[in-house]
């Protein structure tokens, strides 16, 4: 954004109640990183020590995030909604708070419509568990046009499983810093000739 909204001043560092360990595992859509309306990027910043971001490619996957979501130490759950059919049978209700593994919650992070190639596209995220949002929140994102109002941008679904996982502090401060993005890029938009 242009210096008149920069949000630099509101960034403020989260930490997570160690109590519920969590990781975010942003798996982004290669047109998405370089969009300036992507909210992908306003979790690294308020999150960074438990953020990861690895950029999506059906055939060539980042071998990193292979081996992650293959690693003992996390259970990884891929976000998305419950309610298509063809996988049924993946969908949990729920994180296992209960396990010695940290939850690793892969996010993907692209419009609705990347969002959905990319999973049914994904060889490598098949096997993995579908967590669907609870909440039925309605989306305040100004800058993109949403199917549906309660069809969520990268941030408030990061919001919502922080809430959803008690990290109360750490979903305040995403909100706050993704409020003051929301408003302030719109804001530009409207002024600009």
């Amino acid at each position: 954004m242009s210096l008149d909204f920069c949000i630099c001043s509101q960034r403020k560092h989260a930490r997570l109640n160690p109590s519920f360990p969590m990781e975010f595992w942003l798996l982004t859509h290669k047109e998405e990183q370089y969009k300036p309306t992507n909210t992908g990027r306003l979790i690294e910043q308020i999150l960074p020590e438990v953020t990861r971001t690895f950029i999506w490619h059906r055939t060539e996957p980042d071998p990193v995030f292979l081996s992650l979501i293959k690693d003992a130490r996390y259970q990884p759950y891929l976000i998305f909604p419950g309610d298509r059919g063809g996988y049924a049978d993946r969908v949990v209700s729920c994180a296992d708070q209960n396990s010695s593994k940290t939850p690793a919650f892969i996010i993907l992070d692209g419009s609705w419509r990347q969002a959905g190639r990319m999973f049914r596209l994904s060889p490598f995220l098949q096997d993995l568990p579908v967590l669907p949002l609870k909440s039925q929140i309605q989306s305040v994102y100004k800058l993109r046009k949403a199917p549906d109002e309660y069809h969520l941008c990268t941030a408030e679904v990061a919001v919502s499983l922080l809430g959803e996982h008690h990290q109360t502090e750490a979903a305040t401060a995403l909100k706050a810093y993704f409020d003051v993005f929301n408003e302030e890029y719109a804001q530009s938009r409207r002024l600009k000739p």
